[in-house]
């Protein structure tokens, strides 16, 4: 059997997904939706962890498979985005748990549309992002036209597409696409520990919140307002909602259990 392509660890609540190779092959892709999908029906699951091996997390499309795709299937090869990448961008953003993306190198195409999928993001200091897609005579793909308008702004955003220029994690830092900029070999734990401590809070209220800022920048206030009273009615009959309240009276932590 070969090796596969993404590998999953699960400890503490967290489940690790790992890409073992930097770019989107059509097995990759594949690999991948299987365990986001299987995770998102697995109820062990409090926290996801996203990220990569060696010097890159993903730098997108596998360009070698996709020119001899190209090659033979001129059609078949453009409908890939929607038939692989749109249900894998979809389904990671049908998590109902945190998902933290541990962006451990370069971060490219649509590897850097994965990444914005993400509810928080570590990188590495110096990790060098790119859209890239403009370079090659292609429009953007995997939701990041989306993600970089809800994360930086219009103006940014077509900054960042229409001229492909790379940038560190570092300016992804300032803005604001990425939460936290850590030395290369603390990646992994610092990814960790935040999703752990995701992990170890109160599940349901996550959930909830997911629910809001997905639909925050686009939904009226009176929308908005509605769907917060409804989400927080039904949290405050929630078994967490309540060991908060008493753990706050008892001035000791909080043990949440997800109900």
């Amino acid at each position: 059997m070969p090796e596969p392509t993404v590998t999953r660890t699960d400890a503490d609540g967290v489940a690790t997904l790992t890409l073992q190779r930097p770019a989107l092959s059509t097995r990759l892709r594949a690999e991948l939706l299987e365990h986001v999908r299987a995770v998102a029906d697995d109820a062990s699951v409090r926290a996801v962890l996203l990220t990569g091996t060696g010097r890159a997390f993903c730098v997108g499309q596998d360009l070698a498979e996709h020119v001899e795709v190209l090659r033979g299937d001129a059609e078949a090869s453009l409908s890939v985005v929607e038939a692989e990448y749109n249900p894998l961008v979809l389904a990671l953003a049908a998590l109902r748990v945190p998902l933290v993306v541990g962006i451990n190198g370069a971060c490219a195409g649509a590897g850097l549309g994965l990444a914005l999928a993400g509810d928080l993001r570590v990188a590495a200091a110096g990790a060098k992002f790119t859209t890239a897609f403009a370079a090659i005579g292609l429009s953007s793909d995997s939701g990041l036209a989306s993600r970089l308008v809800h994360c930086v702004g219009g103006s940014r955003a077509a900054e960042i597409l229409l001229l492909p220029e790379p940038f560190t994690a570092e300016t992804a830092g300032m803005w604001g696409l990425v939460h936290r900029v850590v030395e290369p070999d603390q990646v992994l734990a610092e990814s960790r520990a935040l999703a752990a401590r995701l992990a170890a809070g109160p599940t349901l209220a996550f959930r909830a919140l997911k629910t809001v800022l997905a639909t925050a920048a686009t939904d009226s206030l009176e929308d908005t307002l509605a769907l917060e009273a409804s989400l927080q009615s039904g949290l405050g009959a929630t078994a967490d909602h309540r060991e908060a309240v008493e753990a706050f009276l008892a001035k000791r932590p909080a043990e949440f259990t997800g109900r």
